[in-house]
């Protein structure tokens, strides 16, 4: 009988592709149902009359899209929505509200800052998965694009001109990273 060769053996630091995939479906769902609330906040404070409602409202229809592919995809997997999503659900629309009653240079500013953590979360997962899983390759690919254009929109009005735009944006962007955490775990 010959020795194991190294390719045999799991690398280091990698979870089984199983448990890494239904984490990913897990948060990127969750992630984008907050989407739809934190937009859907924001909406309820800007109204419809606001001209950036309408933009506003396309990305969120976009989000929706995102949420019902994963929804479907969770289903069709088998795999376990987060038990957080009570809590999304409420901490994404008062992000939302709060930042449009702050201004809509605010709600561009956590458009632009949830995106751009987006885009480094779904560029981290294209990289895990690699070749492993397409179907899934491609959503994320696809769907990152869009979170991307959002992002730019964002900063294209003014999201950088928002009262103190550093620190909300590092805020958000914190919060961001902490519930792509917790999403995957619970």
């Amino acid at each position: 009988m010959s020795a194991p060769k190294p390719q045999d053996f799991p690398r280091p630091g990698r979870r089984s592709s199983d448990a890494a995939r239904a984490a990913m479906l897990r948060v990127d769902q969750a992630g984008e149902f907050g989407a739809t609330r934190i937009y859907a906040g924001q909406l309820a404070v800007m109204g419809d009359r606001h001209p950036d409602a309408r933009l506003i409202a396309g990305m969120a229809a976009q989000e929706e899209r995102h949420r019902r592919t994963f929804d479907a995809m969770i289903a069709r997997r088998g795999v376990r929505p987060t038990a957080l999503t009570p809590i999304w659900s409420v901490a994404g629309f008062a992000l939302g509200a709060v930042t449009a009653a702050i201004g809509p240079r605010a709600a561009m500013a956590c458009t632009a800052a949830i995106e751009t953590e987006i885009d480094r979360h779904y560029s981290e997962q294209l990289k895990e998965l690699g070749q492993d899983d397409p179907e899934l390759s491609t959503l994320i690919a696809d769907f990152q694009a869009e979170e991307v254009e959002h992002r730019d929109t964002a900063l294209a009005h003014g999201a950088e001109q928002a009262p103190a735009y550093p620190l909300l944006s590092g805020a958000i962007r914190l919060g961001c990273r902490a519930a792509i955490a917790l999403s995957k775990r619970i």
